[in-house]
Order: C-alpha cells, then structure tokens, then sequence
C-alpha cells in the first residue's frame, strides 16, 4: 500500500533538516551533535549520502544505528560501530587529527563570522537562559574541515549584532583575539534556519544569504537578522522537501516526534 505524504503540510524543521541533508552529499565524516543535526545525517544515510561515516562525541565512530539517536551516549549509535574510543581519543586524534569533513552543530545564537553561543541568554549574572554550554564545540569548530549549523529560529534573538556569550568562536574571532592556537578548520560554512540558507564566504569573511525558502523573502530574513545581512547576487529558492523525504522524517526516523515539532 503506497502512502500518501500531504507535502502541503510540511513544517519548518522538516524543511530545515531536509535542505541540510541534501548539503551533506559527498561529504565522507561526519560529526553529528544531538537534535536537528541527528535528523539530518539520518536523512542522509538514506537519501543523499548512504556511505557518510557518522561519528558521535562520545567516542563512537563510523556508527551505524539501527534507529534515531536520543543521544550521544544511545546504545544505537554502539551497536555496530565501525569503533568505540575514549573521548581523548576521538578528539585528540580523529577530530584534532584532521579526519573529520564536517562538524554538525546546533546552537542558541550565531554572529556575523559564524561564532556560537551556547552558554547563557542575557547578562552575565542573572541570565534570562542557561543553556548546556560548550560540549565540544570548541574543539569541533576549530579543527572539523567545516561547520554546518542548525537553528530553528531566524529572528533578532538567535542573530545577533553581538552574542550575549561566545561560547564557541569562529576562525576570524579567534585570528582577531591573537591568543592560542588558531583553528585548523575553515569554521561555519552553512547554516540552515526556518527562513533561508546563509553561506559563508571564506576566511574572515561574513554570512551571506544565498537561498530562502518559499514563501520568504529576501527583506524577511534581512529584518530578522541584527547585523546588516550581506545578499547574494542571485539568491535562489529553496527547493522543498519531498514526499520521501517527509515520509523518511515521519514514519521511518522520528516516528516518536523527539525532534521533528
């Protein structure tokens, strides 16, 4: 009996993680953090990139699950791993050894160069939000080839001229400070929002709007944004999830709804 998907219905993080997934044809490692990226890299696997090799911060690498992962630690992500190492292990040789193509990262708030914040909402002391903090983003930004980022929401809040915190900062924060040792990788490449796709255009360079999904334009994500949002030249359309797709996400993936909402 075939299934019909009423793709009329689709909704903003399905949309994200479909368009995320795409971007990840071709990309061999993968680092995939919990939420949204988990949705993606499962997309992935049975879409555009059946052969990505998963690798999960608790030491898991080359992970085959047999269901979505509920977390870093889900005994999914073990079973049938290509190996299980210490955790100063995958970082210190596998992700600082350079053998990871793309970190996949998901944050509260995302600046102009592509620096996160995961740390605190509001002030210093008396913050409106705490949220989980670093993990390993610090070491994932700094030495994956690329970063690409989730966010659920594109407004004021989640793009701000300054973040309330940096938790994690990109490779042009890091040069400008002058401190430490600078990072390997290129930083955040992609970032995948309910409004569009931002791009980033090499080092020291800045975000910059190449695609919006339907229905958006381009002023929508220009006023949802806290700094002066650079525009490509052609900014494309975003081509919507398909009935598969929705299909994977719904009945094959997240059929408990722990992500998709």
């Amino acid at each position: 009996m075939t299934t019909t998907i009423d793709t009329g219905s689709t909704t903003s993080t399905e949309t994200i993680v479909a368009v995320a997934a795409r971007e990840l044809a071709g990309k061999r490692r993968v680092f995939a953090g919990v939420g949204l990226p988990t949705l993606a890299v499962d997309l992935a696997r049975h879409t555009s990139n059946p052969d990505v090799e998963l690798i999960y911060e608790s030491g898991v690498c080359g992970a085959h699950p047999s269901a979505m992962a509920e977390g870093i630690a889900d005994s999914v992500v073990v079973s049938g791993a290509e190996s299980v190492l210490s955790m100063a292990t995958l970082f210190g040789y596998v992700l600082q050894g350079g053998n990871v193509d793309v970190g996949f990262l998901g944050a509260a708030q995302i600046d102009r160069t592509g620096s996160l914040n995961t740390s605190f909402i509001g002030d210093w002391k008396n913050p409106t939000v705490r949220l989980p903090g670093a993990g390993g983003a610090v070491e994932i930004i700094a030495n994956a080839a690329e970063i690409f980022v989730v966010m659920r929401r594109h407004d004021l809040s989640s793009f701000p001229a300054e973040l309330d915190f940096c938790t994690s900062p990109s490779p042009a924060r890091a040069h400008a400070s002058g401190k430490g040792i600078m990072p390997a990788g290129a930083g955040v490449t992609k970032v995948f929002t309910n409004l569009g796709v931002l791009t980033h255009q090499g080092p020291g360079g800045e975000l910059e709007l190449t695609s919006v999904h339907e229905g958006i334009s381009v002023d929508q994500v220009r006023e949802s944004t806290g700094w002066d949002l650079a525009v490509a030249e052609h900014v494309t359309i975003t081509t919507p999830p398909s009935s598969t797709e929705i299909d994977l996400l719904r009945n094959t993936i997240d059929k408990v709804r722990l992500y998709l909402r």
